[in-house]
């Protein structure tokens, strides 16, 4: 890995975060076009079905998915599908081709996905607090609110997969890689690891000061790419207005700064949560919008 990973310039915006955008769960063109079953989609999904690739992949694609990829192609965002590039337990992500870029397609299983685990990231975030309890719209949510915080995060100045679009359980991004996917912090061999860390410190108070906290932040969620540091999955990233912000926040600067003082930097969880909350207090004073309090301060 090189010495150098690099930092983007930072887009200023006002608001800590996009806690007030409505967030609409309803019927996509893609629900339609599966209820319709016209010829043209029938035929699509045969296609793909037909596919090598996919053929162990036949949870993943429902009549709703294979309706969204058809009106990806449709719209212009996806002309020739690709090949798996990871598989989990609640999304997989694949290539494809628009032109002679290669994108990363995210697609997310509705009836697969942990819909309890989702909910403890959802609930608490006034952007959702319309879905109650159906399944369909808590995993619709997600992808719209993963697609909300990589463009706040970009905006942000942290490097991240550009969002490109989304269609119902469809994420359309950036892809990171080559010939194989990017490679996580935890699979190579860090050169400078302080400079790495100074890296991903960096990163975690800007998403903080744009008003989100990842979440899920660790060695694992974090992949080097044309060598740099790119920050992956903030479909858990949460406002700073969430319940459990804090709780998150302070996960997140443990997980980071027990992987680098592994590698010998001298990090700790304090030194690098006060880090990250450094400009909270001037924040709150220049911000006509409210700030998070860390549990008994005001």
């Amino acid at each position: 890995m090189t010495e150098e990973y690099g930092l983007l310039d930072t887009d200023v915006n006002d608001a800590p975060g996009d806690e007030w955008e409505e967030i609409d769960v309803e019927d996509t063109a893609a629900d339609r076009i599966a209820r319709q079953q016209d010829r043209e989609f029938l035929s699509f999904r045969k296609r793909i079905k037909d596919a090598d690739q996919f053929k162990v992949e036949a949870s993943v694609f429902d009549d709703a998915t294979f309706a969204a990829i058809y009106k990806l192609v449709q719209d212009g965002y996806i002309d020739a599908f690709g090949g798996p590039v990871s598989t989990g337990k609640e999304a997989s992500v694949y290539t494809a081709q628009v032109g002679s870029e290669t994108v990363a397609v995210k697609i997310y299983r509705i009836n697969a996905s942990d819909f309890q685990q989702m909910r403890a990231y959802l609930d608490g975030d006034p952007r959702f607090s319309g879905i109650g309890n159906d399944k369909k719209k808590v995993v619709l949510s997600w992808v719209k609110k993963e697609f909300s915080n990589l463009q706040r995060a970009h905006e942000a100045g942290v490097n991240v997969p550009k969002p490109i679009t989304t269609e119902r359980n469809v994420l359309v991004m950036e892809y990171l890689g080559g010939d194989t996917r990017a490679l996580r912090l935890a699979e190579v061999e860090i050169e400078n690891p302080q400079t790495a860390y100074e890296v991903v410190r960096e990163y975690t108070r800007r998403l903080y000061a744009s008003g989100l906290v990842h979440g899920d932040l660790s060695e694992y969620n974090v992949v080097v790419h044309n060598g740099e540091l790119y920050v992956i999955d903030l479909g858990q990233a949460v406002t700073v207005h969430h319940p459990n912000s804090r709780e998150f926040l302070e996960r997140d600067c443990h997980n980071v700064a027990r992987f680098f003082s592994q590698l010998g930097v001298d990090a700790t969880t304090e030194e690098l949560l006060e880090y990250v909350v450094q400009d909270e207090e001037t924040t709150e004073t220049d911000s006509p919008f409210p700030r998070h309090h860390p549990s008994g301060s005001h």
